[in-house]
């Protein structure tokens, strides 16, 4: 604990001295964000509570080519505090209804060095990395505040101790290949098990964690869109490009460690490795000719997990997000998603203190306001079916209160 605190406030401290010394240059953007949510369980749950959710963010983004001279080569540093409760002990839920609910921390989140290659659309990506920042993802489903909207449970609740994702990333690499415009091919390899573990001790690349390794093929549609005269820009995590009104993606990840089973009685106790895909659609189906702030996007996602040795062995999940709903609210968002995790047969079949259903599912509905150019307020309403898959417990109602601040440094 007092290692990774040391860690975190040497980041803090890095951070502000870089501040400081790249006034002149321009070489580093430092933004502050702080993400709040007062989440309550309004009806049905584990029990009837609430509590508050927090996430502050130190973000430096390093230009390493003004700074020292090289070209094509830019770093990240994230530095986070996660505090606050659980809502999930009362919601008693297994998806997570709020993406910022993690176990207290201050800690960093991500810490990379990239570099892109001249005329060549290729990014070389190495360090502490989040691999839900590009892979699995969707631009509208980042409106809502369930995690499954985020990355799909199935590949979520795997591994060890959960793949390289908020709240805990592991070390590794990832290579990004554009071969045409509108195609982009990422892979990458992180340690099986994430940087903090075992009571939060920090370890990387033990013999038994194994390896993780991800790849997506990305189809994009950016119409309209001038690509940046240098193709270092044209790629990557730093890529300066506009948002895309269409992506149709395929994925696949695999761990190489060992698991145990959920049901070893018609077989072996344990497996070596474990496989999973998933695909993701995200689309904008209408736009105002007028006024492009006003436009209907619509989203899907699907995931297949190893049923045998995780708990989930399919995800489905889609919805809709109207932009500008309002005629005096053009920078709002309006969305409606459900998201449906369901229980693999082992799992089911597994000698398990109480009986389960098949699936849970969580349906939102969300609105985020732009009040101006650093607060944002979102009002959000989720209705959880069969938390954790439970049939005891009711259908929980969970309202939420979000706000997030946001200003550069």
């Amino acid at each position: 604990m007092q290692q990774r605190i040391a860690i975190a406030l040497g980041t803090l401290l890095a951070l502000a001295a870089i501040r400081a010394h790249a006034d002149d240059t321009g070489w580093a953007t430092t933004t502050l964000t702080y993400d709040g949510a007062a989440i309550g369980n309004l009806d049905g749950g584990a029990a009837r509570s609430s509590t508050y959710v927090g996430n502050a963010h130190l973000r430096s983004l390093l230009d390493l080519d003004r700074a020292l001279g090289w070209t094509g080569t830019h770093a990240y540093v994230d530095a986070l505090w996660i505090h606050g409760g659980q809502p999930d002990a009362f919601v008693g839920d297994a998806m997570a209804v709020s993406n910022l609910s993690a176990p207290p921390n201050l800690q960093l989140e991500e810490a990379w060095i990239e570099h892109n290659l001249a005329q060549a659309n290729v990014s070389v990506l190495a360090g502490l990395y989040d691999v839900n920042s590009e892979f699995d993802r969707t631009q509208s489903g980042g409106l809502f505040l369930n995690s499954a909207f985020g990355i799909g449970p199935e590949f979520a609740q795997t591994g060890v101790d959960g793949p390289s994702i908020f709240p805990r990333t592991a070390l590794g690499a990832r290579v990004a290949f554009k071969p045409a415009e509108g195609v982009v091919l990422r892979a990458a390899v992180l340690d099986g098990v994430p940087l903090i573990r075992d009571r939060d001790r920090l370890r990387a690349f033990q013999s038994h964690d194994g390896r993780l390794y991800v790849a997506e093929l990305a189809l994009l549609d950016r119409p309209g869109a001038r690509p940046p005269g240098d193709a270092r820009l044209r790629i990557g995590r730093n890529a300066m490009l506009p948002m895309y009104a269409g992506k149709l993606a395929i994925g696949a990840w695999h761990y190489t460690t060992t698991f145990d089973r959920l049901a070893p009685a018609s077989g072996a106790a344990r497996q070596h490795g474990a496989t999973g895909y998933y695909a993701v659609a995200d689309r904008t189906v209408a736009r105002d000719a007028h006024d492009s702030r006003h436009s209907l996007s619509l989203f899907a996602q699907f995931g297949a997990g190893d049923p045998a040795v995780a708990r989930f062995g399919r995800y489905v999940g889609a919805g809709a997000v109207l932009a500008g709903p309002f005629e005096q609210r053009r920078q709002d968002e309006l969305g409606l998603a459900i998201a449906v995790a369901r229980n693999g047969r082992p799992y089911r079949q597994q000698e398990a203190p109480r009986p389960t259903t098949a699936t849970e599912r969580s349906i939102e509905l969300s609105y985020l306001a732009q009040a101006n150019d650093w607060l944002a307020v979102q009002p959000d309403l989720q209705y959880v079916i069969h938390p954790d898959t439970d049939p005891t417990v009711r259908n929980a109602l969970v309202f939420t209160l979000r706000f997030e601040l946001s200003t550069d440094l």
